[in-house]
């Protein structure tokens, strides 16, 4: 387990959040928006959570499965947790061409959840092709763009809107929309 566990941790505590990722970008937003949405600040870690499908989902349901795996093994690793967080990034295809989106969703301590997606967008033909052929995305915009680790930086919506909008901004506004029915627990539950 990639996690420590904090034996100290008492509930006056900050409250905890869990990412099922380890990916910077992901537990940095995660924070940002839960700060946000709340006013109020967590304690946000990531752990190495298995999403269950491949490496590059394809569709709305693998994706969103991925997103839902990622919460619930972060729950099966540490059920100390308030929240868990998955975030899955997939690809889709219609007459336009290949589009990325991202898919969130958000269980709380008492089992109630709430998902949320980004905006859509579409991605240029060569990257588009080597996902077709297999490879993940962030490798494919490596390569084409001859960037290192953009996944982990401001991904394919930073380097294809030459950073007006990154990856951490694109993901935070989904992750509070999914919060909404936390925020409004008596409209929801």
């Amino acid at each position: 387990m990639s996690f420590k566990r904090r034996e100290n941790f008492r509930p006056t505590d900050k409250l905890l959040v869990l990412v099922g990722s380890k990916n910077p970008v992901k537990i940095s937003c995660t924070e940002d928006a839960f700060t946000r949405a709340f006013n109020s600040s967590f304690l946000v870690e990531g752990i190495n959570a298995s999403s269950g499908v491949p490496e590059q989902p394809v569709g709305e349901r693998e994706t969103l499965l991925g997103a839902k795996n990622r919460a619930y093994n972060s729950r099966e690793v540490f059920p100390e947790a308030n929240y868990w967080v998955g975030i899955e990034g997939g690809v889709d295809e219609d007459e336009k061409g290949m589009f990325a989106f991202a898919w969130i969703f958000i269980l709380d301590n008492s089992g109630k959840t709430s998902q949320s997606k980004t905006g859509t967008f579409y991605l240029p033909t060569q990257v588009a092709e080597l996902v077709r052929n297999g490879m993940e995305l962030g490798k494919a915009d490596d390569l084409i763009f001859e960037q290192e680790n953009s996944k982990q930086q401001g991904g394919s919506v930073g380097i294809l809107t030459q950073g007006v909008i990154n990856r951490e901004e694109y993901y935070r506004q989904a992750i509070i929309l999914a919060l909404i029915p936390f925020l409004n627990k008596p409209l929801f539950y």
